[in-house]
């Protein structure tokens, strides 16, 4: 029902939440029927039934998945990951006692069957990449097994990298894949459709199955070595959360994506993606080209105008109502991220810069999408907008992100503002393995002012971190000078921060 209506996924955003908190009730619920002293006095029994479902389910399951031509360790992690008793079991049990086709006890039996298979599988699930492994290599098995080890191609390499990640194979992402295969590119698509990973499986092209905008399936897609990130996703709040997240993995990554109407534009920008295309205004530029072209203009006029377009982010035909969006509008298209309002302390390190000098978004994370000065309000503020004591600025971020900027705002940071740069760690730098102590980010020693570590941005730390490769370093590049350092002193720092 939910799905059918027109603000499904803002609805969907508010619900999610229930939904976890239902399925925890649910649980509790079920466990306050159970009776202990029932499965004490038929311990037995319930060991057997536990063995026969979970066993049987998986000698079950296991033959289907190798039908499916995956290998023999997808399929048997698979069969150990599928063989509990259903929780939908509890409502069939609840509706044959009330009909008396079986009897109390035999009711109790079914739910402590049930209860005890859904706490197995976990552990089975843990164990099952070792077991299948085992299986592998004895040597009874080895010849038989040998036919079924060419996997069919469901996870990526960990060393996949110069790779160009495709959000989305719908018509768009369909197009852009073709374009990047026939100029030989490494593609990632990401996908959550079994029609669209179906197509792909077939032409061989590599996936990822699963939403686009989860951060477990971007870790898998290997972000912080891609050379791009196209977003063609068909749900405008996937596509924000994915752009937001993508740079949080890796804060250099090209990203271009769609945008579904007019406001995105300049939120995804504001966000981080490079690049943000309108379909609908692309369609009109080509149309326009031709006009242009029919009426005499010569070529250079006319891409100097798309040009033109193109780069003020399609401002120049933008509806006045568009550029003049309100607060309202500014909320709605930020639905799914996390925002706050900070007032900007007159000590803070932000007073005085350029939102391009202070690259917020890569110090915190987060990103200001307007400013409050004196009762005026600035949409949307570009790179050359100054901030001013007082400025009253909404931002948008992660928990964690937003706490990091009010820090700074407020005066509360050991951050302070200097000319910086990301680096990230190859698995052949000398730091990898090294321990980051919360004094190098608080002093700023080593010319280490902030880190991304597994998708988290730290400007402190509360104890020790071991560097590890894919970690993102923010580096000072520009040491201020004190008088007394001398010609040596310097050159042995700029020698240690090349090394670095």
């Amino acid at each position: 029902m939910v799905a059918e209506i027109d603000y499904s996924h803002q609805v969907l955003t508010r619900i999610l939440p229930l939904r976890d908190t239902f399925a925890s009730l649910f649980f509790v619920s079920i466990g306050m029927l159970i009776d202990p002293m029932i499965l004490i006095e038929n311990l037995g029994i319930i060991l057997g039934l536990v063995m026969m479902v979970m066993v049987g389910k998986a000698l079950i399951i296991f033959p289907i998945v190798l039908r499916f031509g995956y290998s023999f360790r997808t399929a048997v992690i698979t069969s150990l990951g599928l063989n509990q008793i259903g929780e939908f079991s509890f409502v069939l049990a609840q509706v044959a006692l009330t009909l008396g086709i079986i009897a109390e006890k035999k009711y109790l039996l079914i739910l402590g069957t049930t209860a005890i298979t859904l706490v197995l599988t976990p552990v089975c699930l843990k164990l099952s990449s070792r077991f299948a492994n085992r299986l592998i290599r004895l040597p009874l098995l080895a010849g038989y097994l040998r036919q079924f080890q060419a996997a069919k191609e469901i996870s990526l390499p960990e060393t996949l990298q110069n790779h160009v990640v495709v959000a989305g194979y719908g018509r768009v992402g369909q197009v852009l894949v073709r374009m990047l295969q026939n100029q030989g590119h490494s593609l990632l698509v990401i996908d959550n459709s079994e029609a669209a990973i179906t197509q792909l499986r077939s032409q061989g092209i590599p996936y990822l199955m699963g939403d686009a905008d989860s951060e477990l399936v971007l870790e898998k897609a290997h972000l912080e070595t891609a050379q791009a990130l196209a977003i063609a996703l068909p749900d405008p709040a996937s596509t924000r959360l994915l752009v937001k997240r993508a740079l949080t993995l890796a804060p250099q990554l090209d990203m271009v994506a769609r945008a579904h109407t007019n406001n995105e534009i300049e939120v995804l920008t504001q966000l981080g993606a490079q690049e943000v295309v309108q379909p609908e205004f692309e369609a009109a530029l080509e149309m326009g080209a031709h006009l242009l072209s029919s009426l005499g203009e010569t070529q250079t006029t006319i891409q100097s105008v798309i040009r033109t377009i193109r780069t003020g982010r399609y401002r120049s035909v933008l509806p006045e109502r568009v550029t003049n969006v309100g607060l309202r509008a500014l909320l709605e298209t930020t639905e799914g991220l996390k925002s706050l309002w900070v007032t900007l302390d007159p000590r803070s390190s932000l007073v005085r810069t350029t939102l391009a000098d202070a690259d917020v978004r890569q110090l915190t994370g987060a990103t200001i999408m307007e400013i409050d000065r004196d009762h005026q309000r600035i949409h949307y503020p570009t790179g050359e907008t100054r901030l001013h004591a007082g400025d009253r600025l909404f931002v948008v971020g992660d928990r964690e992100e937003l706490g990091l900027f009010e820090a700074l705002a407020l005066n509360q940071s050991p951050i302070r503002l200097r000319k910086s740069s990301w680096v990230p760690l190859t698995p052949t730098s000398s730091l990898v393995g090294e321990m980051l102590h919360p004094a190098d980010l608080l002093q700023g020693q080593r010319g280490i002012i902030a880190i991304r570590h597994q998708g988290k941005l730290y400007s402190f730390l509360h104890k020790p971190l071991q560097l590890q490769p894919g970690d993102w370093l923010l580096l000072q590049t520009g040491l201020l000078q004190e008088p007394t350092v001398n010609q040596s002193d310097n050159q042995s720092g700029e020698n240690q921060a090349e090394e670095t």
